[in-house]
């Protein structure tokens, strides 16, 4: 594919520019530049000599408000070429913020003669739709109303601790649900469900960090879609979601395991297949890895890497280790297998609408009272799921740069520099404007995730217990 760029003599770093885009991003190198001052003979004879050719013609045209001789010359060209040349004329502004577009209108015009080119064109439209959305989230969540409900939220201390849950005592003297409480959930039992409520407690260390507000609604309300979606792959332990924070939810008998999906060589806990695969392991959950892979590379397929829930410390293992030692059964294993992938090619193809890459996460899965093998405890949420910016993954990734992503992590670096997390007995404050942003990052996930706009709820935690009671009936 040929394309011929024609410029004025003070346009012609523009044209460069132009060159070393279509080049990079399309793969079109055999770009010409030639003058707008070249006199019309000598054009035709061009154009005509490549009448037989893939060819494409460009013109950086000055801005319109500069009528020049530079300009003048920029439109007899195109009148010309239209008139006489059987190839696509594309006009091209001079404008250096304006060089990606018109290096994509080149390879426009370019992509019916070419499917390498075809591809990177759509390569090219998606990643300029991902970075969108992406941008507008991220400008409406940073957006004085998000702002000021998220502060207001936090200076009022109205953030889901789970202690202002308190239940009016009943007159026949039944009693009342009993408050179970973990790192960042807490549990009723309501006989033969549950109701989970998850709060704002931000864990880190094995200790609470912070309260970050609306954070508990964000990972409850993301996995309430997330079951919703995948409900026809796999049937989950929802009854119903009466709060933002609560979903009341059938007891199940979990499996001791913990299934771990990767699309992606990544990761820094021992139990990660990069960690693994830096320490020398080829054979990782009964998978075989080739040599020479690089951190954050695509896996050739998805892969399910499950690890054991024991008291010392996780462990990847893989299926025939799982069935060999007893911690589920052959069949039991193919069924939540199948469903795991199936969930995460689900979660994986919705995100690349959103401009996400669902890079891994992890599922659980139990029997209910009846044996059925069901879905529980969270899905897809930004707290059990690795999520990376799709527009930039294959630029930063060619420059050696970690792939960006909606960072949570901030919060747990600060109280890292400023104490001993692990040792203190006491440990600073969390700052109040770190708090802030990691709450406004959590609803921009949401938001991002499920397109849907997040519903702040001003008074939720007195709310909690007639939910939890209406959960029962």
């Amino acid at each position: 594919m040929k394309v011929i760029l024609l410029a004025d003599e003070a346009n012609v770093e523009s044209a460069k520019s132009i060159c070393s885009v279509l080049e990079s991003s399309f793969g079109i190198s055999d770009v010409t530049i030639r003058s707008t001052s070249v006199p019309s003979d000598r054009l035709l004879s061009t154009v005509r000599s490549l009448s037989d050719e893939s060819v494409v013609y460009a013109v950086i045209c000055p801005a319109p408000s500069t009528f020049t001789a530079a300009s003048e010359s920029a439109a007899a060209v195109i009148n010309l070429l239209e008139r006489e040349a059987p190839a696509p004329v594309v006009s091209c502004a001079d404008d250096a913020a304006a060089t990606a577009s018109s290096a994509l209108r080149i390879a426009r015009s370019c992509s019916p003669a070419s499917d390498a080119i075809r591809l990177a064109v759509f390569r090219n439209l998606s990643s300029a739709r991902q970075s969108s959305l992406v941008r507008d989230i991220q400008l409406q969540t940073s957006s004085g109303p998000y702002l000021m409900k998220i502060s207001a939220a936090y200076d009022a201390g109205n953030q889901i601790t789970g202690d202002g849950v308190t239940f009016t005592p009943t007159t026949d003297g039944s009693a009342t649900p009993v408050r179970i409480s973990g790192k960042v959930r807490d549990r009723y039992d309501l006989g033969d469900r549950l109701a989970l409520v998850t709060t704002d407690r931000q864990s880190g260390f094995d200790r609470m960090l912070a309260l970050v507000p609306y954070k508990g609604a964000v990972l409850n309300l993301t996995s309430a879609y997330w079951f919703e979606k995948t409900a026809h792959i796999i049937p989950n332990h929802i009854i119903s979601v009466p709060h933002p924070n609560v979903s009341v939810v059938k007891k199940c008998a979990p499996f001791p395991i913990e299934f771990v999906v990767r699309s992606y060589m990544t990761g820094s806990t021992s139990t990660s297949i990069w960690k693994n695969y830096q320490d020398g392991v080829r054979s990782y959950c009964g998978h075989d890895l080739p040599d020479g892979m690089k951190k954050n590379q695509k896996l050739e397929r998805n892969l399910l890497t499950p690890t054991t829930k024991e008291e010392e410390h996780d462990r990847p293992i893989s299926e025939a280790d799982i069935v060999a030692e007893g911690w589920m059964t052959a069949e039991d294993f193919a069924v939540c297998e199948k469903a795991a992938l199936e969930v995460f090619r689900l979660g994986q193809e919705i995100a690349a609408e959103r401009g996400l890459i669902l890079v891994d996460t992890k599922y659980e899965m139990g029997k209910d009272a009846e044996g059925n093998i069901v879905l529980i405890d969270e899905v897809h949420t930004p707290d059990s799921s690795r999520y990376w910016l799709a527009s930039s993954y294959e630029e930063r990734i060619s420059q050696g740069k970690e792939p960006e992503n909606i960072d949570k992590e901030f919060l747990r670096l600060w109280f890292r520099d400023h104490c001993d997390p692990y040792k203190d007995e006491v440990i600073p404050e969390a700052p109040r404007d770190l708090v802030l942003e990691l709450s406004r990052r959590y609803v921009s996930l949401y938001e991002m995730i499920t397109w849907k706009e997040f519903e702040f709820n001003e008074s939720a935690e007195s709310q909690i217990a007639d939910a939890i009671l209406k959960g029962m009936a």
